[in-house]
């Protein structure tokens, strides 16, 4: 049975250090491409659109770039996060919402969901709902761009990187697990900053295969046109993949 309650926002703010500190996620990620990534394929698959909603938009970061080129809506689970973009991006139009239920009496040319968003949804009935609120957010030819891990991330032992912040450097230690049954692969990260503080976050996502993804669409009348790799472009390697699906009604 599925179970609204298995992603909460108070959970996902415990369970991951940059949601705890949205300034130090932009910090952080402040060399992501996926703005662009997605501003190619929205003009490789639909170069007329010219309103977007971003599903999952968080601080906002991505949703400033897109917002140079369309008229975007941005939603987000967690209060902390939209109030962070709020505060410091205050021309975007940013909401609370869960992309399972949330309702914006609207469709767009184009629906974005990038970060990983939709990996936070354990449940096959909860992503069911997630693609449910896509469609219900579509018109016949809007254009789904979704960014989510393909296949897992394994490795033998811990990676360990020096990662310069807002908060000063850190060296960070983080391992990966999966369970083949679940499909959930867990990260665990241990930060040091060179201040003495230290940090713990414990990240799962739910890894989707292409066709399982391909079925959740059709299932919600969306034809995908395009799976590509994690840059946008080239064959399909993992471990993550942008799907661009199409909506027909």
């Amino acid at each position: 049975m599925s179970n609204l309650d298995t992603v909460r926002p108070e959970h996902l703010e415990a369970s991951n250090l940059f949601y705890r500190d949205p300034a130090l996620y932009d910090n952080v990620q402040s060399d992501s491409d996926s703005a662009r990534i997605c501003r190619e394929l929205i003009n490789r698959h639909s170069p007329q659109a010219r309103t977007l909603l971003d599903f999952g938009c968080g601080t906002g970061r991505d949703l400033k770039q897109l917002a140079q080129h369309f008229d975007c809506i941005g939603v987000d689970l967690q209060p902390g996060l939209v109030d962070y973009a709020r505060r410091t991006r205050p021309e975007l139009d940013v909401r609370v919402g869960d992309m399972r239920t949330v309702r914006l009496d609207r469709t767009a040319d184009v629906l974005a969901c990038l970060g990983n968003s939709l990996a936070y949804v354990h449940d096959n009935q909860d992503i069911q709902a997630v693609f449910r609120t896509f469609a219900a957010h579509s018109h016949t030819g809007t254009l789904l761009v979704l960014c989510c891990p393909v296949t897992p991330i394994e490795r033998t032992g811990p990676q360990e990187a020096r990662v310069e912040t807002r908060l000063g450097t850190a060296n960070v230690t983080i391992s990966y697990e999966w369970d083949l049954r679940t499909q959930l692969n867990t990260m665990r990260r241990h930060w040091v900053f060179d201040s003495g503080d230290e940090a713990r976050d414990v990240i799962r996502r739910r890894v989707l295969g292409p066709c399982e993804l391909k079925l959740y669409a059709t299932l919600s009348c969306f034809e995908v046109v395009e799976i590509t790799n994690g840059s946008g472009v080239g064959r399909l390697v993992g471990p993550s993949a942008y799907i661009v699906a199409r909506y027909g009604g």
